[in-house]
């Protein structure tokens, strides 16, 4: 497979994306789960509904991956997507794999029957903002120009 060949990761590829969780929020100096409970979750998104992996590269050796879920909404018969992860290796990049991953996302969610997708960016992270925007997502609501902000309350 091709870098910016992509796929649905199946059951087995739990671990290859529990992986790259682990390198993305290494770069960013983000704090993240251990491995051991990284696999069963991704599993347990993999095997559901709820969600869903998208890699690319090759199967023990992905360049990039994305993670989606998904939940039910009143405003549309299909679910919203929420865009959690998407991370491409770092010597990789702006070789169109993000672009490439995204696409299948996006696809995969219309075949879903979603209506929406959600993602949420750091202020600070310009070059990823311009990536969304170029691939035509806004951080304002629709018919307006007031700004969507993310709040959140860890529990």
């Amino acid at each position: 497979m091709e870098p910016s060949q992509t796929r649905l990761a199946s059951s087995s590829d739990a671990e290859a994306a529990a992986r790259m969780q682990t390198d993305f929020n290494a770069e960013f100096f983000s704090p993240c789960p251990e491995l051991h409970e990284l696999v069963p979750r991704f599993r347990r998104i993999i095997d559901g509904t709820d969600g869903f992996v998208v890699l690319s590269g090759r199967r023990h050796d992905p360049t990039g991956y994305a993670l989606i879920t998904l939940r039910p909404t009143i405003y549309d018969d299909g679910p919203i997507a929420v865009l959690d992860e998407l991370y491409v290796r770092p010597a990789l990049r702006d070789q169109r794999i993000g672009t490439a991953i995204l696409r299948r996302v996006i696809d995969e969610v219309r075949e879903r029957g979603g209506g929406e997708i959600h993602i949420n960016v750091d202020e600070p992270d310009t070059d990823t903002r311009r990536f969304y925007e170029r691939h035509g997502f806004v951080n304002v609501q629709p018919g307006t120009e007031d700004r969507m902000l993310c709040y959140l309350q860890e529990l």
